[in-house]
């Protein structure tokens, strides 16, 4: 929206740039253009100047020419008859002796986009492709990319294609690389630029010769070009040796993309080049650029998926600084727990101790989440039935240091599971009971019911009144619906007899189905190499949610997939959750007036829709 006193300035501009004493004085003139353009950059509607503009563009003074070409470029689109004016002075420009001045008109002249140009453009385009100024050939290359944007729909001349082929043999390595981008937007349509073997090989001699994102754009486009023996693909990854290691990451990122695409057959080539770029990519975790820093631990992440030992050595590289933003430290601490091994594990829970009190909330409960005694010990009899009697004896008195909601619920779990085993577990729910109220987490107040429902089931006398207590509160008081609702469906569940309820609560402690796992399984390559060097791995920290569940090892919890749209998955839990309410209130209202078995498949159902959509 303009400023006001907007069409004031624009009538002093317009004066003062008709002035001819202001025209005759060089300086004058410019510095009125000047203040055009710094109104312009303002918010001001300096639309109404632009005949005014066109006529300043007939200068020698490229500096004038500059910020004209700004002005013009900017409103061409609200003024395309008027625009019409400009193209016989740029045309002109276009023959000027100053290969500079030939550049500027080439590259504004594309700039225009308008359709109505079109015919034009083309014309001083083709000689631009073959002029002896390599700043002019640069502009000319691209400038035939933004000509087909604007007739996308139009035939492509082959002519023009075929001129740019032959340009990316041309001695000036930016030309050579504007000719691959321009290529793979004019031929998009038919899979982007043709890449055989002379080809590749002519680009990788001149790969040292391009600068940073040269290098990356040809690294990129070589990705789509396969040997055709063991020999070629042995020197392809000679040549590019020497990338893998570059200090440069952008450059390096491409060349370990390029090596992994190249070496899909090959898995102990693509280890040993995941080896090699350990050096690199602890040396961008030290980047002064955060945003660096933690696009290279996202990266890490993904080679340890492969190689868990690859940064076992060099785990203190991933100690939180101070003063470091809360989304590097969260990440570097799901590096370091990964790289724990009996060697660093006091240190590494030394450290994550530290993180614990962390100033800032999440960064704390990340840290807290990474040591997850208490959760670990409710997976470990899940998995690893005989440990149960140990873990028992170490559940006694660790209420009192349990701050996260999961950790409690995991405790909560256990308690109902193995509360024969545990003399203070009746002490301990009652100790949560009493302080109900105040509980704020959703998942800790259902697996408090489940948990003292499962302890009443074997220690009846010493769990009757605080169960009747949290059913009367849930029930009663509770304004969550779904606690509410499951508190109900104990109630009921009760009056049909203990036996029964036992049938229900006390499901399997263990799956025998799983063992005890040492470490993470390293996995192939090739099932991340694609997203490597793209902007997946950091989509998929964005979307990985920590498991919110009730605690239960028993129920699955929905797990959206790193390649699925986000947004539909959204709407579709929306749309499940509905659903599931819908036939839980249908469920609720018959549930008291049916036969056992029936209402025992009701409680599955409720049980697991709820964990995973609710949660």
């Amino acid at each position: 929206m303009p400023y006001l006193g907007g069409e004031e300035t624009v009538r002093e501009l317009r004066r003062a740039l008709s002035n001819p004493n202001v025209q005759s004085d060089q300086l004058r003139y410019r510095n009125t253009i000047l203040k055009v353009i710094r109104a312009m950059s303002q918010g001001v509607d300096m639309s109404g100047l632009f005949s005014e503009m066109v006529k300043a563009c007939a200068t020698v003074d490229v500096v004038q020419k500059k910020l004209v070409y700004v002005f013009l470029c900017s409103y061409a689109a609200l003024n395309p008859e008027l625009s019409l004016l400009v193209i016989n002075t740029l045309r002109k420009d276009c023959q000027d002796p100053n290969p500079m001045v030939r550049s500027l008109a080439l590259r504004n002249m594309t700039n225009l986009r308008l359709p109505s140009l079109v015919e034009y453009v083309e014309q001083p385009l083709a000689a631009g492709l073959r002029d002896r100024a390599a700043c002019v050939r640069r502009v000319a290359v691209l400038g035939w990319a933004k000509l087909h944007n604007l007739q996308a729909s139009s035939e492509i001349d082959a002519a023009v294609v075929n001129e740019l082929y032959s340009l990316l043999r041309d001695p000036d390595p930016v030309v050579m690389v504007n000719c691959l981008r321009a290529l793979e937007e004019i031929l998009k349509d038919e899979g982007g630029v043709a890449i055989n073997k002379p080809i590749t090989h002519h680009l990788l001699n001149r790969l040292k010769e391009c600068d940073i994102w040269g290098q990356c754009q040809v690294l990129r486009v070589l990705q789509r070009y396969r040997p055709q023996s063991e020999d070629e693909l042995f020197d392809i990854l000679s040549l590019l040796d020497a990338s893998l290691v570059s200090p440069h990451p952008p450059i390096m990122a491409a060349t370990l993309s390029l090596f992994l695409s190249l070496c899909s057959g090959q898995p102990a080539v693509s280890l040993a080049a995941l080896e090699r770029v350990r050096g690199p990519l602890l040396a961008a975790c030290g980047s002064g650029s955060r945003e660096m820093r933690f696009t290279a631990l996202c990266h890490i992440q993904l080679l340890l998926r492969s190689i868990p030992g690859l940064m076992g050595a060099h785990y203190k590289r991933f100690f939180c600084g101070y003063a470091e933003p809360a989304y590097i430290k969260q990440r570097k601490m799901q590096v370091l727990v990964e790289l724990v091994n009996d060697e660093n594990v006091a240190m590494l829970l030394d450290e994550l101790k530290g993180y614990c009190t962390d100033v800032n909330a999440e960064t704390a409960q990340a840290a807290i989440t990474a040591i997850a005694v208490v959760q670990t010990m409710r997976d470990l009899v899940w998995v690893c039935p005989q440990c149960s009697d140990t873990v028992c004896f170490a559940l006694e008195g660790c209420e009192e240091t349990l701050q996260d909601s999961q950790g409690r619920q995991a405790l909560l779990w256990l308690l109902g599971v193995y509360g024969e085993r545990v003399s203070s577990a009746p002490y301990t729910l009652e100790v949560f009971i009493d302080g109900v109220r105040s509980e704020a987490s959703l998942g800790v107040k259902m697996e408090l019911l489940t948990a003292t429902m499962r302890l009443f089931l074997c220690r009846p006398a010493e769990t009757q009144d605080m169960l009747g207590r949290l059913l009367h509160y849930c029930i009663e008081e509770e304004t969550d619906m779904c606690v509410r609702d499951q508190a109900l469906l104990y109630y009921r569940l009760l009056h049909c007899g203990i036996e029964e309820t036992r049938k229900v609560l006390q499901g399997r402690r263990s799956d025998p189905s799983l063992g005890v796992l040492i470490g993470r399984p390293a996995e192939p390559v090739s099932q991340w190499a694609r997203s490597f060097n793209t902007l997946e791995p950091l989509r998929q920290g964005s979307i990985e949610t920590e498991s919110v569940s009730r605690g239960s090892p028993e129920h699955t919890m929905f797990d959206p997939k790193p390649n699925a749209d986000l947004s539909n998955t959204l709407d579709c839990s929306l749309l499940s959750f509905s659903f599931v309410m819908k036939i839980e209130q249908e469920l609720f209202s018959w549930l008291s007036s049916i036969d056992v078995d029936i209402m025992r498949c009701s409680l599955h159902y409720v049980s697991c829709h709820r964990n995973s959509y609710c949660h």
